[in-house]
């Protein structure tokens, strides 16, 4: 049993040293070779986290995952807003949408306790919010010639198709890399639920619905 202990332990020191290395070195390209483009820094860190994905299966216990690697950064993340008490040099959430980092780390804490022995969803939940989301606001303002407006926030058809597209992709290798069957239909149903959040949830919020939508569509249509 006392080995069995130490292995766990040792493997979820693991997944904290792995999460709070890549997202260190993610916020020190994003501040320091990006900063010229604040816009796309933050899009550069709103993408490249949903990689923790990839990480999920290092941890050994729910209570580490949840409070240890997950819930720090809705700490970390407000202290970097607008809204913060303490003012930080940081140009990450500055050039966006004041919480919608806080509303990610919030969606992943979540999922993290909720799923823990289905790592599979946290995954499909994170990459929504990070490829799916993050995406979609990229390829709109580089592309987006097709506006529209539903509740208050203007975005574009080309960023909604590109979202669709990206998480398409994504979601197949999710589901690959955790090794659970492949089904087109899902898949495609997924990816449409959580384009269709994004594109009428004001910017910001929409990191929830996408995240949120995409999962519970995933884990009604498995009901079925």
């Amino acid at each position: 049993m006392e080995v069995l202990y130490k292995f766990m332990v040792n493997n979820d020191l693991w997944g904290l040293v792995f999460v709070y290395g890549y997202v260190a070195i993610l916020l020190l390209i994003s501040e320091k070779l990006l900063k010229k483009y604040p816009k796309f820094s933050r899009k550069f860190v709103h993408i490249m986290v949903g990689n923790i994905l990839f990480i999920l299966p290092i941890f050994a216990t729910r209570d580490v995952i949840t409070f240890l690697a997950a819930a720090p950064f809705i700490v970390l993340t407000f202290l970097m807003s607008p809204y913060s008490p303490v003012k930080m040099k940081n140009k990450v959430s500055a050039s966006g949408h004041s919480l919608g980092l806080v509303y990610y780390a919030i969606s992943w804490t979540v999922l993290a306790y909720m799923f823990f022995d289905q790592p599979w969803i946290i995954a499909i939940g994170i990459a929504a919010m990070s490829y799916g989301d993050g995406m979609a606001s990229l390829i709109g303002e580089k592309f987006g010639k097709t506006k529209y407006r539903i509740l208050g926030d203007e975005k574009s058809l080309e960023g909604s198709l590109g979202m669709f597209i990206v998480l398409i992709i994504m979601l197949a290798i999710v589901l690959a890399y955790y090794s659970v069957p492949l089904n087109i239909l899902t898949i495609f149903m997924v990816a449409m639920v959580a384009t269709v959040l994004e594109g009428i949830t004001p910017r910001g919020l929409d990191n929830l619905t996408a995240c949120f939508g995409a999962v519970t569509t995933y884990i009604l249509i498995s009901l079925i």
